[in-house]
């Protein structure tokens, strides 16, 4: 690990400080042109992969739906499974992708393991029982392990902390609208005959999609700065510049003891495990909201069309939860909070209502499902709070063995249709525990920014582009 860097006891630095006493200068425009070519670039090829990931997971609801559970003569929890094994099979990858995205090139490998799960996703047209198709789900959910990780630190390697809960609510805006997509997606190809079940289709075109999208991801980019094929000389110098602004090291290809250590020792890592058990342990809604709908009356049909708008109300929150954090940039945690409440009153009213109040179960589904606006805001303070390159890998990868371990235990929870109570009240716990570790995780991070401005004035000489984590960087401040 690099951490080359000497205390010198003279007026504090902020992040100004830095860029001026370095000698460091760029104009606005030039930054501002610079955010846009990286806008054009980098954020829609995430975009693009993230919302195959999603519409690959999704796909199972849409599948249940059309005669997946009785063509694979699915019995009991088979089907809840079917759900659940996916994030098996993503919690046994982590493991060994927290080590390998610090020693690979982070694009690269993301590239290639979305090739491979786009043609893994295309062999869950194949089976014909539980066994081999469980087979295929817990593959996908390993190939896909390294995703949503790899892409908080992508985030934190091209964009500045204040850019953070845009640029993380944009990709993340793909989950909603892969739920859009894939519920018109089926309806369409269940509107013909293809030879195939509807279901097998759909998994052919998705996977499909998805090796597309993954041979793009690998080709389009850029390892780092100097592999940016897209700016100028000039340009790659005012990123770095930005970079080092930020106090932020970019990729870098090694794996850091201390820095693991740190991270064991460090509560926020496990915050960050606990804000993912907590935010996917009612995202079960997400796959059975569309077998809710088809369970209380509505034909296959109509249970796609119904479905879809609940991704639309999905992006609508996201949004309003990334304005929110415009006009409270300091308290993103209090924005959360609040967005807490929809959803909490979904799943109320989903324990609640009769299955005779008809458009009202349904809308209740749709409250239920937005999660994604939260998770939007969890993604960004852990893209902003943790520095170093190990250290980061742990963060995230700790957030995503708590994802997939909720995603394993929810699914197991909604077995009794038509009103799932169990999950229904499993989710109601969850959000409230939530939102007392948000208030805690508040109340940590304003604490030690707190004892960091009344520590005595140094500055820090920091080599640009120095590997250091958030606990040697005295300057650096926590979001909350």
């Amino acid at each position: 690990m690099d951490e080359k860097h000497v205390d010198k006891p003279i007026a504090k630095s902020t992040s100004l400080d830095v860029e001026e006493s370095s000698g460091i200068g760029y104009t606005a425009e030039e930054e501002r042109r610079l955010v846009r070519k990286l806008d054009s670039v980098i954020l829609p090829t995430m975009c693009i992969v993230f919302f195959l990931q999603y519409l690959d997971k999704q796909s199972l609801g849409y599948a249940g739906v059309f005669d997946l559970i009785t063509d694979l003569n699915l019995t009991g929890s088979q089907y809840s499974w079917c759900s659940g094994i996916f994030y098996v099979g993503q919690l046994v990858s982590e493991y060994p992708f927290i080590y390998l995205m610090s020693r690979l090139p982070l694009m690269k490998f993301v590239g290639a393991t979305a090739v491979a799960w786009g043609i893994i996703c295309m062999c869950l047209a194949a089976p014909t029982n539980f066994a081999g198709f469980a087979t295929v789900r817990f593959l996908l959910g390993f190939a896909e392990g390294a995703v949503s990780p790899a892409f908080v630190t992508i985030s934190s390697i091209w964009y500045k902390k204040r850019e953070h809960p845009v640029r993380v609510g944009v990709w993340v805006t793909m989950n909603a609208m892969a739920q859009v997509v894939g519920s018109l997606l089926m309806y369409g190809i269940a509107k013909h005959d293809h030879g195939l079940a509807p279901w097998r289709v759909l998994f052919i075109i998705c996977g499909s999609l998805t090796l597309a999208g993954g041979v793009l991801f690998y080709f389009i980019m850029p390892d780092g700065p100097d592999q940016a094929w897209f700016l100028t000389a000039r340009e790659k110098e005012v990123l770095k510049m930005r970079l080092a602004k930020d106090r932020e090291g970019g990729d870098k290809t090694s794996f850091s003891l201390p820095q693991l250590k740190e991270s064991l020792l460090d509560v926020k890592t496990y915050f960050s495990f606990a804000f993912g058990v907590l935010v996917t342990m009612q995202s079960s809604v997400l796959t059975f909201a569309s077998l809710v709908i088809n369970n209380i009356g509505y034909s296959k049909f109509q249970s796609m069309l119904y479905t879809s708008p609940s991704g639309a109300i999905q992006a609508c929150f996201i949004w309003i939860g990334v304005f929110g954090c415009y006009l409270f940039p300091k308290n993103r945690a209090l924005v959360s909070i609040i967005l807490i409440i929809p959803p909490l009153i979904g799943n109320v009213l989903l324990l609640k209502l009769p299955i005779s109040a008809g458009w009202g179960v349904v809308i209740a589904s749709w409250l239920s499902s937005c999660i994604s606006d939260i998770m939007v805001i969890l993604l960004s303070l852990l893209a902003s709070n943790v520095k170093g390159n190990t250290k980061r890998a742990v963060a995230n990868t700790a957030f995503f063995i708590g994802y997939c371990a909720g995603c394993i235990g929810g699914p197991q929870l909604w077995t009794h249709k038509p009103r799932y109570f169990e999950g229904v009240v499993t989710a109601i716990v969850t959000w409230v525990l939530l939102f007392i570790f948000l208030c805690a995780y508040w109340y940590i991070c304003a604490t030690e920014n707190k004892k960091r401005d009344a520590e005595p004035q140094f500055e820090q000489s920091i080599e640009v582009g120095a590997d250091i984590t958030d606990k040697i960087d005295r300057s650096f401040r926590y979001s909350y």
